[in-house]
């Protein structure tokens, strides 16, 4: 090939690197991870979105979970101020709290932490994004700072194998999970898996055992199983009457006690959720405004 020729074709592929650089996106901006306390993890981009006001309520407001909620408060505190902590999986009953609890104990971190010191970051996750964990970790773990990763309601149906990616990023394959990383997630199901879905494997895998093992073993990445059951009678009212004191709702004992009650039965269940709903019920009804 000609010199005269060589340089035609140097100068068109220099036009198509420039063509095709000016088509790709533009890289995403670095996270500014003083932004904010809390953030929710956007795949697309990806990106990190700060959340300016929290939805959350205050610690001393959540009841009838005393053990799980001392238990998390520990392990958290222990994470935030650089000790070993485990990754942890609240389960159980709908409404109970789970996810206003993880968020209720990042807030109680941060307002205890010590003057300077850096603050406790969380970050959600959508179940949908759980595949981008690997990136988000890769953002994250050489940062000033120490992450909760948060996904609420999680579980997989059949078919769905974005588990492993969850099961890879629990215990980080070769680097291993980023020291400054834990992961909290809420699920109704303790397994994170469908009943039928590990009986169907067993029912017609050629090893029954090794397949259950594949499915369940993910939850066992988390070490830390809080329960959460149904609450009582008892512990219904009580809530109940921590909202309205906290909220200042003028109403009388006993009358609080009977609507709480009906309120309960019309719904045909007792819960934290329950409880919380009743009280935005009673507000609207006095004409009260509740406390951000």
């Amino acid at each position: 090939m000609s010199d005269k020729a060589l340089e035609s074709l140097n100068e068109k592929l220099e036009r198509l690197i420039e063509t095709v650089a000016r088509l790709m996106p533009p890289p995403a901006p670095a996270p500014d991870f003083d932004a904010a306390d809390c953030f929710v993890w956007q795949a697309e981009g990806p990106r990190l979105q700060p959340v300016e006001r929290v939805n959350r309520v205050d610690l001393a407001l959540i009841k009838g979970v005393d053990r799980v909620r001392d238990i998390l408060l520990d392990n958290t505190r222990r994470f935030a101020t650089g000790l070993p902590a485990n990754n942890a999986l609240l389960w159980g009953a709908r409404g109970m709290g789970k996810s206003s609890l993880v968020k209720a104990v990042h807030a109680e971190i941060n307002r205890e932490r010590p003057a300077g010191a850096p603050a406790l970051k969380l970050i959600e996750i959508h179940r949908e994004d759980i595949e981008g964990l690997p990136k988000l970790m890769a953002l994250v773990k050489a940062a000033p700072y120490r992450f909760i990763l948060f996904c609420d309601d999680l579980s997989f149906d059949q078919d769905d194998t974005s588990y492993k990616s969850l099961k890879a990023a629990l215990e980080g394959g070769v680097e291993g999970r980023p020291a400054n990383v834990v992961l909290y997630a809420t699920s109704n199901r303790r397994h994170l898996l469908p009943r039928d879905m590990i009986e169907n494997e067993r029912s017609t895998a050629i090893n029954p055992s090794e397949a259950v093992e594949e499915k369940v073993s993910l939850s066992d990445r988390f070490g830390l199983w809080l329960g959460f059951h149904k609450c009582s009678q008892d512990e219904y009212l009580s809530m109940i009457q921590s909202y309205a004191s906290y909220h200042e709702l003028p109403v009388d004992a006993a009358n609080l006690r009977a609507d709480a009650l009906e309120w309960a039965t019309t719904r045909g269940s007792r819960s934290g959720r329950v409880a919380w709903q009743f009280i935005q019920e009673l507000a609207g009804r006095l004409g009260k405004q509740l406390k951000e």
